[in-house]
């Protein structure tokens, strides 16, 4: 195995497109893990800890700039207002020293549908920055994940940074797991408002092949939303409205039986975390939202 260590970005694309099996390296939770047990055994492993814009970040006036080696701990300290379900998302990454080292670059390279990234990053509409000595493309998250443990990365490519949008309304991240730390997720689910717009969008974790969104769920809460008036009179959502699109996120899943849990349990346990991160990112907007003009 040989390693490659370049000092810039430049020399890292030129790295990659001489060896395109070479295989990104920095927190290193995810590769190290796969080479220690034998999992994997790459001809090249190419290092980008010496690429220092890789862990900088950018908050602009709509969106937050990750760099791919931005590590969790980062996020949760200095990117909450920001990225409120990402945050809450990367407090559930194992252990401390994890949060330290790994990234949401990393997640999304190693692509399992287990990854605690994917439900937030699904759910407030991120989108990768994906470059090559070619040139740069931006790939919606949502086409991201092509397969278990695939993603659209072209063999030359290397994730420079993750776009996100910043919250403009509550976001939620909720986790099953079999303790409270150091622990894969058996399922995840992520939820985010978006009042800006009047829509709800979700990110469903471990509970298909890859990360998925519950999209017939936010379509029939996105309706039912808009014909009650919800937005602008800030009722509280009828549990028959509740029940439905906890139902429908269920029905998003196409889980496995494995050594974590059940298919069944999966489905089951989405559907309640859909309907409890519901109530909470709602009862949040309805103590947040501003009154209407004119209203008494």
């Amino acid at each position: 195995m040989d390693f490659l260590r370049p000092a810039s970005w430049e020399e890292a694309l030129a790295a990659k497109a001489a060896h395109p099996t070479a295989v990104p390296i920095a927190g290193g939770t995810d590769v190290m893990v796969e080479i220690n047990f034998d999992h994997r055994r790459p001809e090249y492993l190419l290092d980008l800890n010496r690429v220092g814009e890789l862990s900088a970040w950018e908050v602009g006036q709509d969106t937050v700039r990750l760099g791919a080696s931005v590590p969790y701990s980062a996020i949760m300290e200095h990117l909450r207002a920001e990225l409120p379900g990402l945050a809450l998302a990367s407090h559930t990454v194992a252990s401390p020293q994890i949060r330290n080292r790994g990234g949401v670059g990393g997640n999304l390279g190693t692509a399992s549908p287990a990854g605690d990234a994917h439900p937030a990053l699904l759910a407030a509409g991120a989108e990768v920055e994906a470059v090559s000595v070619r040139g740069t493309r931006m790939i919606p998250v949502d086409a991201f994940y092509t397969g278990v443990k695939r993603n659209a990365l072209a063999e030359d490519e290397l994730i420079r940074a993750v776009h996100v949008k910043k919250a403009d309304g509550p976001q939620q991240f909720s986790k099953v797991g079999t303790r409270n730390a150091m622990v894969i997720a058996v399922c995840a689910f992520g939820l985010a408002l978006h009042p800006e717009t009047r829509t709800v969008r979700t990110g469903i974790g471990s509970a298909a092949p890859t990360p998925v969104r519950a999209k017939e769920a936010e379509e029939f809460l996105n309706a039912a939303l808009d014909e009650g008036g919800f937005w602008e009179n800030g009722k509280i959502i009828t549990p028959s409205v509740a029940k439905q699109f906890a139902q429908l996120a269920s029905g998003a899943c196409n889980p496995i039986d494995d050594v974590r849990g059940t298919a069944a349990y999966r489905r089951h346990a989405v559907g309640i975390m859909a309907r409890r991160t519901l109530g909470w990112t709602w009862e949040q907007y309805r103590g947040t939202r501003r009154p209407l003009e004119g209203a008494a």
